[in-house]
């Protein structure tokens, strides 16, 4: 190892092992595991092998493990019975030992809550019969789906169920929660103007497209004790719309996440695909860097850390290479964000953690699509 890599890997350990606090939580280190959608809990019942799972990851030096999504208990929530669901005895049974294991092996867990909202096709599992519900009715390519527009009765059902999934995470042992408000699922279908296009107090303006998600944080902040972090996860990009922005300048963004941290959020998660690329033309600030310059809540940046290439094609097959991470170290040293959520690097390599804090970076492997098969 030359002298410039091990002045690098031990910035790296002496930076990514200082604590963070997320309100009542202090998460042990920087390094949080992304949530990455598996499909390995039959019956929406999380078993040993997800436990496993989760807390192998912890044991290796994850601070801060963020699951998969869940869906809340609202039948229109999702599109597969593989998937696990953050409702019924059996589901919340499952994931109580997810979280008792996490803790045993060290770390801090959060939930992530979930609703596809439009994403969803009519006939599809666990609930059949439920249509896809969205704000306009309309699929992330402006099209009509199989589903409708949600309903006032319809708004008030999600907002119970997302409130009642995060009494349930605090009540069984979870760190807080993540609410999932990126990627053009439910949450994120009322905040961009693509796919909303109501003309009731949920629609209109960015303000007034942030009303649904306010409510939720609202809903959810009430039902948890005070202390219990609220996380709150968005992106610019969707799936199949990967250039759609919800702000095109910083004033646009504000207006957007303002109404949310007044509700509640305690941290953000930003998603983007590589968390290097700027947001915005003048300043070298992300999408995190932004967030956190904007709101003054901690932030998660989030996007291929570790790995060059692009994750979605990544996820289709194409290999990726390590990469290194000392720009990501300078954000992390100066601020700009708080904590890294690191997805297919840690999804191959369950010791990745260990291995960055241990200085041992000469170990690390490239991601390669084999590793979504099992639960490694």
């Amino acid at each position: 190892m030359t002298a410039t890599t091990a002045d690098s890997t031990s910035r790296a350990a002496r930076i990514l092992s200082r604590p963070a606090t997320i309100n009542g939580l202090t998460v042990p280190n920087r390094i949080a595991m992304a949530p990455m959608t598996r499909q390995f809990s039959p019956g929406g019942i999380p078993g040993a092998d997800v436990a496993s799972y989760y807390s192998r990851r912890a044991a290796a030096g994850v601070g801060l493990i963020v699951t998969e999504g869940t869906y809340v208990g609202h039948d229109s929530a999702g599109q597969s019975d593989r998937i696990p669901r953050f409702h019924g005895e059996e589901q919340l049974a499952g994931w109580a030992k997810v979280a008792a294991d996490v803790h045993a092996a060290g770390g801090t867990i959060v939930p992530q809550l979930w609703h596809i909202g439009m994403v969803r096709e009519q006939g599809q599992p666990p609930y059949a019969d439920a249509p896809a519900v969205g704000p306009s009715g309309l699929r992330l390519d402006g099209t009509e789906g199989t589903g409708k527009a949600m309903t006032q009765r319809d708004v008030d059902e999600v907002i119970g169920a997302f409130a009642e999934a995060a009494a349930a995470a605090e009540r069984i042992g979870f760190d807080g929660v993540e609410l999932h408000g990126a990627h053009g699922y439910l949450i994120d279908q009322f905040l961009w103007a693509g796919t909303n296009r109501r003309t009731d107090v949920y629609g209109g303006d960015p303000v007034a497209r942030a009303k649904f998600a306010e409510e939720i944080v609202a809903a959810v902040r009430e039902t948890v004790s005070p202390s219990f972090p609220v996380i709150f996860r968005y992106s610019q990009w969707k799936q199949e719309a990967y250039s759609a922005k919800l702000a095109e300048t910083p004033e646009e963004l504000e207006a957007i996440l303002a109404p949310l941290a007044a509700a509640g959020v305690d941290a953000f998660h930003a998603s983007t695909r590589r968390y290097w690329v700027p947001e915005f033309d003048g300043s070298d600030l992300n999408l995190a860097g932004w967030t956190k310059k904007l709101t003054g809540k901690p932030v998660i940046t989030v996007g291929s850390v570790g790995l060059d290439g692009d994750f979605i094609k990544a996820f289709q097959g194409e290999g990726s290479q390590v990469k290194g991470i000392d720009d990501l170290l300078d954000r992390l040293e100066t601020e700009e964000v708080d904590l890294i959520a690191v997805g297919r690097a840690l999804l191959q390599d369950p010791q990745w953690a260990a291995k960055v804090l241990g200085d041992r970076f000469e170990e690390l492997k490239p991601y390669d699509v084999a590793a979504l098969q099992s639960l490694s």
